[in-house]
């Protein structure tokens, strides 16, 4: 009788776990008694072996198709599908990409203020000279001071017959008709026994203005104004006498002492006074021209 064996009867197959219906490697040695440790080992250690490499391999087949399921899903978020091909080349080149640095600054046109108004040009012609004009408004109040000097404000007069406000016996009377003066304004002060007389000739421009101051002579003399407790002046009696001009008014004085007697070098108190109105008066126009140029750059 043959000996048994540990095989299955028929013909024996080699054993393969990963293959279906293949048989087990028989464990006995070559005796047939005992298994062949040995020959068992090394057939575990294959199959480890062989199974490690089925693993490596399922990984990097799953890294690569992690790998085009990003790329795809890349394409779909850019809703291009052309551009799956190559993503990368819709990106903007770094000179196109804007940067911090790049962007010009704001700029703002260069800006000036306008030039001041001049007040003269308010007080030059009666187009732009259009402010009340009265005697109590160009010399207001009952008194005014120069420097340390207080005059007191007599009597007032207003005319547009500026011939009549000259003195008779000069010159004056013509050289207003003649640059047609429209109005002569006069107002007097009074300092102890001095008294001075200022008249104010109006003209529709300064062109006529600065020509009747220059046409005026040492016979042009305003006639002097008296009454209200101011008795009459310069009369008969010489007296001292001023003519300016500025924008379209032409002024004078006319100063002297109230007991009629004669004005000479030394009368400096006569000098002064003179002075001193002729300075006020000059202040008065300049300031009404300030005043309508202040108005006018307001508006």
């Amino acid at each position: 009788m043959r000996p048994m064996s540990f095989g299955q009867g028929g013909p024996q197959s080699q054993w393969d776990p990963w293959k279906p219906n293949s048989q087990q490697q028989p464990w006995s040695s070559g005796d047939g008694q005992t298994p062949d440790w040995a020959a068992l080992a090394e057939a575990s250690e294959a199959r480890n072996k062989r199974r490690r490499l089925l693993f490596v391999g399922g990984g990097a087949l799953a890294t690569v198709a992690i790998g085009a399921a990003v790329a795809v899903a890349v394409v779909s978020a850019n809703g291009d599908s052309e551009a799956s091909g190559n993503p990368s080349s819709q990106l903007p080149s770094t000179a196109d990409i804007p940067s911090a640095s790049g962007r010009a600054d704001p700029s703002f046109a260069p800006t000036s203020a306008p030039p001041p108004l001049d007040p003269k040009d308010f007080v030059a012609s009666a187009e732009k000279d259009k402010a009340p004009l009265s005697p109590e408004i160009l010399f207001p109040g009952t008194q005014l001071t120069m420097g340390e000097t207080l005059y007191k404000k007599g009597p007032t007069a207003d005319t547009k017959n500026c011939a009549s406000a000259a003195n008779a016996e000069g010159t004056l009377g013509k050289v207003l008709t003649d640059n047609d003066c429209t109005r002569l304004l006069r107002v007097t002060y009074t300092r102890g026994g001095v008294a001075v007389t200022v008249g104010v000739a109006v003209f529709d421009t300064e062109a006529q203005a600065t020509k009747a101051k220059g046409q005026a002579d040492s016979r042009s003399i305003v006639a002097s104004l008296s009454g209200g407790g101011v008795n009459a002046f310069c009369n008969a009696a010489t007296c001292r006498t001023t003519t300016n001009s500025y924008g379209r008014y032409a002024y004078f004085t006319v100063a002297g002492f109230t007991n009629g007697e004669d004005v000479t070098d030394k009368s400096t108190e006569v000098f002064s006074t003179g002075d001193d109105l002729q300075e006020f008066t000059f202040r008065q126009i300049r300031r009404r021209g300030e005043a309508q140029a202040s108005a006018a750059a307001n508006e």
